[in-house]
């Protein structure tokens, strides 16, 4: 073997063992950062998110008890004939408890203060809430106020250690085709999560109850688990609450504008409850042949039929007569607008208001307040026909009642739609819809809580027997 062979061959040997290091070295050094990059390729926008958000998703649980007689022969298959036998020959007392809990998702909206928004149908008309986080912590939950007619509540619960809480973002300008992210806590420990984009704006859904508005569409469906989770941005900012209130969505969701929850927000932390502005003024629909003979622009509009002396109407400059075009950035074309335009406004708000008046538009600023009390027994008799009072020795006595609490209906409108179901002066009213009413100040207060209402029910009692009677209001 020649010298240059030799040299050739070790030169061979060494360009082996040089890739083979290199080989080594990348095996050993770069594959954790090539995998890490992939990694990194995986890690989208929306994981980023979810993984910041998650832990301010919470399980809400509301439990109540429910008696439930024991039949110690219900297992032997006899004829039901001896079912009503036991339950009279057995001792009543003989009953077990059952917790039935009725599950929800919510979020910590303050972390300091143990804020949590979710949806009032997850726990209205429920005994014990329990919240639990994603890192397995149980709380018990305190209700501070909720609102059946947005489907928004805030719980409050109370923690040494301080609580994670999300980012609010705006929905105000959320866009058609956006994504979107749907987190929800169903069953606690975890969390699920479907993505998917806007699909409509200002969404309006017809329930059983009630008509909810400017919902936002989504095309993930929401289930009731998750009802009361966040909705996100791509930025894993709150832009909505998710809500699965309309029982026939299938394969679509919606969630209720955060813009719109804030004002709500704010209320029942502040006052327990919504509080409605107040601007002093009663409207009709537009008749259209009377619009195109005022010439309003469209065609379309409410009339002012009334305003109250001294009310923030009033004040504003507003005249009987005058057409509403539109308050804010929305059109009024129907009472049903108003009522919904003025929903996106507190007692304080400036209110911006577009008129009609004698052929020319005037924008007037009304500055919205708290509707007052001294007013309630009147509006009492606008929507209903009733005048009423607290319940005394006296009228007790006169009227030949037997009811203790309540107000007494003293005077009614013949033409009113509870004259002609067969009410009289005498009859008691001791409820109104979730309200308990024990004396004048109880009528009054649920009168002006739902005096934007189309209806509402009546429980009224004469002499020992006590009936409902759903109102149009």
């Amino acid at each position: 073997m020649t010298m240059t062979n030799l040299i050739t061959q070790s030169n061979k040997k060494l360009i082996k063992w040089i890739i083979s290091f290199f080989i080594i070295i990348n095996v050993v050094f770069f594959a954790p950062l090539n995998c890490l990059c992939v990694e990194n390729k995986r890690e989208s926008e929306v994981v980023k998110a979810v993984r910041r958000v998650s832990p301010a998703v919470v399980n809400i649980s509301s439990e109540s008890e429910v008696r439930k007689r024991i039949n110690p022969f219900s297992g032997f298959g006899l004829d039901p004939f001896f079912d009503s036998f036991f339950k009279d020959f057995f001792d009543p007392g003989l009953e077990r408890q059952q917790k039935r809990a009725s599950l929800g998702s919510g979020v910590i909206i303050d972390g300091k203060r143990g804020f949590i928004l979710t949806n009032a149908h997850v726990i209205i008309k429920t005994g014990k809430i329990t919240v639990t986080l994603k890192d397995e912590r149980e709380f018990t939950a305190t209700i501070v106020g909720a609102d059946p007619d947005s489907d928004l509540a805030v719980l409050r619960i109370t923690s040494k250690n301080s609580l994670p809480a999300i980012e609010m973002g705006s929905s105000k300008d959320i866009m058609i085709g956006e994504t979107v992210i749907a987190i929800g806590n169903p069953f606690g420990f975890s969390n699920t999560v479907t993505t998917g984009v806007i699909s409509a704006k200002n969404r309006s859904i017809r329930t059983k109850n009630r008509v909810f508005h400017d919902f936002i569409q989504i095309d993930a469906s929401i289930n009731p688990g998750n009802s009361g989770g966040p909705l996100l941005n791509i930025n894993g900012e709150l832009i909505g609450i998710n809500t699965a209130i309309y029982a026939k969505a299938q394969g679509i969701g919606f969630a209720i504008p955060i813009n719109k929850a804030k004002r709500i927000i704010s209320d029942l932390i502040q006052y327990g409850e919504v509080i409605q502005p107040w601007i002093g003024l009663a409207i009709q629909n537009l008749d259209k042949r009377l619009a195109q003979y005022l010439k309003v622009p469209g065609s379309k509009g409410v009339m002012i039929k009334k305003i109250v002396k001294n009310s923030p109407s009033h004040k504003a400059g507003m005249h009987d007569g005058d057409i509403i075009v539109s308050i804010g950035s929305k059109k009024i074309l129907s009472n049903n607008d108003y009522k919904t335009a003025l929903r996106d406004f507190s007692a304080g708000d400036t209110i911006k208001i577009n008129l009609w008046r004698n052929g020319k538009a005037l924008n007037v600023s009304v500055i919205a307040s708290v509707f007052p009390l001294d007013l309630a027994g009147e509006l009492a008799y606008q929507l209903m026909g009733i005048r009423t009072e607290n319940i005394s020795s006296r009228k007790r006595f006169s009227y030949k009642t037997i009811a203790k609490q309540g107000v007494i209906i003293t005077k009614i409108h013949r033409q009113s739609y509870l004259y002609q179901t067969g009410v009289r002066p005498g009859d008691v009213i001791r409820q109104i819809d979730e309200i308990n009413v024990k004396n004048l100040k109880d009528f009054e207060g649920a009168i002006v809580k739902y005096r934007h209402k189309t209806s509402v029910v009546i429980l009224l009692q004469r002499g020992e027997q006590g009936y409902y009677i759903s109102v149009k209001l």
